[in-house]
C-alpha cells in the first residue's frame, strides 16, 4: 500500500530539501511545494458528488468535492504541510495530535490530542518523516479509537522500517510518500534523509 510520487518536480524539490545548506526560509517553501504534490496524490480517490449548475450557455451536471476530508498533522513538524491541503481543500477539517520524540529511546510521548468528527470521513494522518513508524502507529490507534476507519498516511520521506510498522498494524492503510529512503541509523534517523525535519523547518 506504499504510493510514491513519480514526478520530476518532486525529485527536484526533494534534492533541495536534503541539501544541508538549504536555509529554513527556503526549506519552508520547499515543504509547501512537496505538500501540494502529496495533497494531490493522496486525494486521487476522493469521492465527489453531483452538482447541477448553469454555465453562460446551458445547464451542466458536474462534480464537486464532498465534505468528507479530515487532516490530522502530528505536531510539530507536520504543521508545515497543513497549508497546501487547506489551500486546495478549503472545507477540510483539521485535528491535531502532539507527539514528542525522546531522543534517547526514540519513543514518542503523546501530550496533545484534539480531533473533529471522524466517522464516515477520509482521514489523512500527516507527518513529514515515517521513521520507526511509532508515531504513526500511535496516531492511527488514536484516530481509530475516535471512530476513524478510512485512514491514510501522508509523509515526505518513509523508511522501510516505518512502512513495515504501519503494515504490521494494518496492511490496508495506504502510505503516500515523496521518497522511500534506505534505512534508519543507530539514532533512528532516516538515511539519507533530511536530518531533523522540525529543526530544519523552524531553524531550531
Amino acid at each position: 500500500m506504499l504510493h510514491l510520487l513519480n514526478h520530476p518536480l518532486g525529485a527536484h524539490i526533494m534534492t533541495h530539501l536534503r541539501d544541508r545548506t538549504t536555509k529554513p526560509v527556503t526549506f519552508r517553501t520547499l515543504t509547501y511545494q512537496i505538500g501540494l504534490l502529496l495533497a494531490l496524490e493522496s486525494t486521487r480517490e476522493m469521492q465527489t458528488k453531483e452538482a447541477v449548475i448553469e454555465t453562460p450557455l446551458e445547464t451542466y451536471r458536474g462534480q464537486v468535492l464532498g465534505d468528507n476530508l479530515v487532516l490530522v498533522p502530528i505536531l510539530r513538524a507536520a504543521i508545515g504541510l497543513v497549508q497546501p491541503f487547506t489551500d486546495l481543500f478549503p472545507d477540510v477539517s483539521i485535528g491535531y495530535v502532539g507527539l514528542e520524540r525522546d531522543h534517547e529511546t526514540a519513543v514518542a510521548r503523546n501530550y496533545y490530542c484534539k480531533l473533529p468528527q471522524l466517522a464516515g470521513r477520509n482521514v489523512l494522518i500527516v507527518d513529514p518523516m515515517l521513521a520507526t513508524g511509532g508515531s504513526a502507529a500511535q496516531t492511527i490507534r488514536l484516530v481509530q479509537e475516535h471512530g476513524g476507519q478510512n485512514v491514510s498516511i501522508v509523509c515526505v520521506i518513509a523508511a522501510p522500517e516505518g512502512v513495515r510498522a504501519v503494515e504490521a498494524l494494518d496492511p490496508k492503510i495506504p502510505i503516500f510518500a515523496a521518497a522511500l529512503d534506505r534505512e534508519l541509523n543507530s539514532r533512528k534517523y532516516i538515511l539519507p534523509g533530511v536530518g531533523d525535519y522540525g529543526d530544519r523547518l523552524y531553524g531550531t
